[in-house]
């Protein structure tokens, strides 16, 4: 499997090349094992060090694991396609389905926790309140079967919320958008934000990912008919888990 990338890429670089493309076009499917590091460096005619470095890319890539004694092998987990309008529709929500239905059939394990705290200041210019003021807060960590795929914050305006369903740790059928329907505060348009960046250590450790992958951070501002922010939810994904999918019409 010679390489035809630019002979001035590092070796282990053009290595974990060839291999990328060897997975993307199929010839190893999920589950599949790859060469061990002793062939790959008998194969690119290089120390096994630099074999290990090529693995190690695809590795904080996402698109390989490895286990002792047994080689490394492609990933079988299936990335979620996560759709950017459709699952925001009242549609969904107004029917009393989760946001997350819109997104994925498997079914994942949500860990909440629900508190109120002072508002940070930057959720507090983006929901205009007062930069002393509470806020609920409502922090989840989602889970696909054992793997942590994404860490999310809703903040929301204490005086907005307190006493409703919003503040407790299951919020029903629908979830916290249809609260605020029912309490007058239905969500009528949204703004989503996208980066990317490398993890802090307490967001590696949550999702159990590798330091060296980059996170995906979005954060979305709800605004109900009267255009007043009722939530802003601040999510962090595993960029080797989630897909961003967006369909609308021209």
């Amino acid at each position: 499997m010679a390489s035809e990338t630019s002979p001035q890429r590092p070796k282990y670089q053009r290595i974990a090349d060839d291999l990328k493309t060897a997975i993307e076009s199929g010839l190893y499917g999920p589950g599949d094992r790859l060469p061990a590091e002793s062939v790959l460096a008998v194969r690119y005619d290089v120390a096994e060090v630099t074999a290990h470095q090529a693995l190690k890319m695809l590795r904080i890539e996402g698109l390989v694991e490895t286990e002792k004694a047994a080689g490394p092998r492609v990933i079988e987990f299936r990335p979620i396609r996560r759709h950017g309008i459709q699952r925001l529709a009242s549609e969904q929500w107004g029917a009393g389905k989760s946001i997350w239905s819109a997104d994925e059939d498997r079914p994942v394990t949500i860990d909440v926790r629900v508190d109120t705290v002072a508002v940070p200041v930057h959720i507090a210019r983006l929901l205009d309140v007062d930069e002393s003021a509470l806020v609920c807060a409502r922090s989840r960590r989602f889970l696909l079967g054992d793997r942590p795929v994404m860490l999310a914050t809703s903040y929301l305006p204490l005086g907005l919320v307190e006493g409703t369903a919003i503040m407790r740790y299951d919020t029903g059928d629908g979830g916290t958008y249809a609260r605020l329907a029912e309490i007058g505060h239905a969500p009528t348009h949204f703004r989503e934000e996208i980066g990317c960046r490398l993890p802090v250590a307490e967001e590696a450790e949550g999702l159990a990912m590798p330091s060296e992958r980059p996170v995906m951070k979005l954060c979305r501002t709800a605004f109900d008919a009267e255009l007043r922010a009722v939530e802003v939810n601040e999510m962090t994904t595993d960029s080797a888990a989630y897909v961003l999918e967006y369909a609308f019409d021209a």
